[in-house]
């Protein structure tokens, strides 16, 4: 594949669950599905184990992921945040990260997650 094409993955009406451009792949922020009515480390294990399959479709490891952007609805959440992030992230290849506090669409929803891969 050239690095002038761009892939789209998983489109709906509104965007794309992922999309392949430029040597990168761009994960669209995730929210928890089966977890909706869980806690912040639920749904983040849940959106963390998504971009996992998300980044094996695309032959890739979290070992790839450059970029992270976290949303929580709730900034005191972001120590169990935490929690269930450092089990997921690599110990030799964090990615740069933000994290912030906003609100989401559903009132259920806790986190968002979207990320950046070198493929």
């Amino acid at each position: 594949m050239s690095e002038q094409n761009i892939v789209r993955f998983k489109a709906n009406q509104r965007l794309s669950t992922a999309v392949r451009a430029g040597g990168f792949l761009f994960i669209s922020g995730l929210f928890a599905e089966e977890t909706r009515h869980g806690n912040v480390q639920e749904q983040t294990k849940e959106i963390l184990s998504r971009i996992d399959d998300i980044l094996a479709d695309n032959g890739l490891t979290k070992e790839r992921v450059v970029t992270a952007q976290i949303w929580l609805t709730d900034i005191s959440t972001f120590d169990e945040f935490n929690v269930a992030w450092g089990e997921w992230v690599p110990e030799d290849a964090k990615p740069a990260r933000v994290c912030v506090e906003t609100k989401l669409p559903d009132p259920l929803l806790k986190v968002e997650i979207m990320m950046t891969a070198l493929l």
